[in-house]
């Protein structure tokens, strides 16, 4: 990924040097060994910065959408004749470049308002993963080498193969390359062959629904409501979240079950034709909640019943926007 990473920092520098962009959002190193975080670029002497390798994990999506909102009413309170466009530019890999394509396909923003920067993608470490390989140990340096992960911890140096701490949505995803792009950094990767995708929803849904009644309150039972699914997902940017309305108030702000069972239920709902499996959710719930099971077991729904992948193409109108006379209807049950 060196090459991408130098390719990347050329190019950042070039659209903020020629002022195609007002921002770069990226990923420069983190403070903690083996970590990168999101980073916004505004001068291109600071393009140095950004780094790209298996550490990136943010869906940066979800931060290209907070900036233009955030644009979008701030130039509510401006004169006509003095009122600025924002062009942002990001790093994108293909969750990314998928989540950009919903937020376009629901007119969050304009195409011209965006400069994706496409990358290739093999991958981002699973923190949970690597903690488990280490058993718990404190990570006091590490380095990626090849197919690799070097690690130094208080209990001696270890190698790890990278395919191992893998997110598993990353195991399985078959848009490892942009799905839009304006520039790419470097060539495609290579397409994954595997057959295993559902893998996991098909042994759910063998399940009795007593089975998976359980599974799911088991499942919940771990969630203390600190919503950093919905804070991390690309594709939560309601400007009042149904979960703090008041009037009418849909879910209660107590500790009690049904509660969280009910914000869980009706997030997961909201992500029907628009969850694009980059797994910002299960990344940042410090209880490791199941939350990738039920979210996937929809986007096999999509799949068979509507033919649709969430933000696969940006001429695909999303499964509960449309209707065609020829839509299955086997999920329609008489009352």
């Amino acid at each position: 990924m060196e090459n991408v990473e130098k390719k990347i920092r050329e190019e950042a520098k070039k659209l903020l040097a020629d002022k195609k962009v007002d921002v770069v959002v990226g990923y420069e190193r983190g403070t903690l060994p083996l970590t990168a975080t999101p980073v916004f670029i505004t001068e291109p002497d600071d393009a140095d910065r950004l780094v790209y390798d298996a550490t990136c994990v943010q869906n940066l999506a979800k931060y290209v959408h907070d900036i233009l909102s955030a644009h979008k009413e701030a130039q509510k309170k401006v004169k006509p004749e003095d009122k600025k466009k924002k062009v942002v530019g990001v790093v994108a890999r293909g969750c990314t470049s998928r989540s950009l394509v919903i937020q376009l396909q629901e007119r969050q923003y304009g195409r011209d308002d965006l400069v994706v920067l496409g990358v290739p993608c093999n991958g981002y470490i699973d923190g949970k993963k690597m903690g488990i390989a280490l058993a718990g140990e404190e990570i006091l340096d590490g380095s990626l080498t090849g197919e690799g992960v070097a690690v130094k911890t208080s209990a001696g140096e270890k190698k790890i193969a990278l395919n191992d701490v893998l997110a598993d949505n990353c195991l399985t995803c078959r848009f490892n390359n942009p799905v839009i792009s304006d520039l790419m950094a470097g060539d495609n990767a290579p397409a994954k062959a595997f057959d295993r995708e559902y893998e996991k929803v098909d042994a759910f849904e063998q399940l009795s629904t007593e089975e998976r009644w359980a599974y799911f309150t088991k499942e919940m039972g771990k969630c203390i409501r600190c919503y950093a699914c919905r804070n991390a997902c690309p594709s939560c940017y309601c400007k009042v979240c149904f979960v703090e309305q008041s009037m009418p108030q849909f879910v209660g702000l107590s500790a009690d079950h049904t509660d969280t069972q009910l914000f869980q239920l009706l997030r997961t709902f909201h992500m029907v034709g628009r969850c694009v499996d980059c797994g910002s959710c299960i990344s940042v719930c410090p209880m490791g909640v199941d939350l990738r099971n039920f979210l996937k077991k929809l986007d096999k729904d999509a799949l068979e019943l509507f033919e649709n992948r969430a933000g696969a193409k940006m001429e695909d109108v999303p499964p509960l926007s449309t209707y065609k006379e020829n839509d299955k209807e086997d999920f329609i049950y008489n009352p």
